[in-house]
């Protein structure tokens, strides 16, 4: 799998109007909560219209990060990609929390060219000599994004949710395997490193290919970027939220898209 693949499943998780009628971007683990080391996991990563269901295109495995408790990078291990997801193994040999983590840095531009609509997406790096010299009505903008889920042996820490300062990030109040139904979680979200306001946050329940409604929980950062969730019931959940700025890294590019998803696994009290 290409990078303008990886590009356009990431696109249209941050032009999401509705998730009702969008695709969505994941990393599901099989559970997230293991009371001791040595235990094995597995993690699929897809693309799809419901959740978590397969049935549009995987993630690509070359682009998965694995953040072990004491920092080090751990391999994703026995990883496979199919027609319509990816999936792989982790033995978790460390106790404290991992993150299992996608990030993207692209662009995407339109432009015209002897008179038609032109479109392409890719890396920084390939811009300048991908768009052709005789374009004109050159747009360009960048994107940032961050696709993450979190996995626990034994008492839960902090180390991996060091911030980069870079685009959108989640910082959590709550620890995120620390999640019950019918309690409350808060969240933290940072752009560039300070708090974001403002922000739309919409969170799916899992299954949506089995209801009629997507029972979407729609919140709102408030000055310090926190939200507050009560979760309805034990499940997996989907996270999403984004932003439109000016504040490009790229010359280029006349204006960003940052987005972030994660996955949780709310458990039973």
């Amino acid at each position: 799998m290409n990078f303008r693949t990886v590009a356009l499943a990431v696109a249209l998780t941050l032009g999401a109007t509705s998730p009702a009628f969008a695709h969505k971007t994941w990393l599901q683990p099989s559970q997230t909560v293991f009371s001791e080391t040595g235990a094995w996991m597995t993690v699929d990563a897809a693309v799809s219209n419901d959740l978590f269901y397969f049935n549009h295109v995987p993630l690509p495995l070359e682009r998965v990060q694995v953040t072990a408790p004491d920092g080090s990078t751990v391999a994703p291990q026995n990883g496979a990609t199919g027609k319509l997801r990816t999936v792989f193994d982790l033995e978790l040999l460390q106790e404290g929390t991992y993150k299992i983590a996608m990030s993207n840095h692209g662009m995407f531009a339109s432009y015209k060219q002897g008179g038609e609509n032109k479109r392409w997406r890719g890396s920084p790096d390939e811009f300048k000599a991908a768009i052709p010299a005789d374009a004109t009505d050159v747009n360009a903008n960048e994107s940032l994004s961050r696709i993450e889920t979190f996995v626990t042996v034994g008492a839960p820490d902090t180390a991996v949710f060091k911030t980069s300062g870079r685009g959108l990030e989640m910082v959590p109040v709550t620890h995120p395997n620390d999640l019950y139904a019918g309690e409350e979680a808060t969240f933290r979200f940072l752009i560039d490193g300070q708090p974001a306001a403002g922000l739309d946050v919409e969170i799916v329940p899992g299954a949506t290919r089995y209801r009629d409604h997507q029972d979407e929980i729609k919140l709102k950062t408030g000055a310090d970027g926190a939200i507050t969730v009560t979760w309805p019931a034990a499940g997996m959940y989907w996270l999403e939220t984004s932003q439109s700025d000016d504040k490009t890294s790229l010359p280029e590019a006349g204006q960003r898209r940052t987005g972030y998803v994660a996955t949780f696994e709310v458990l039973p009290l």
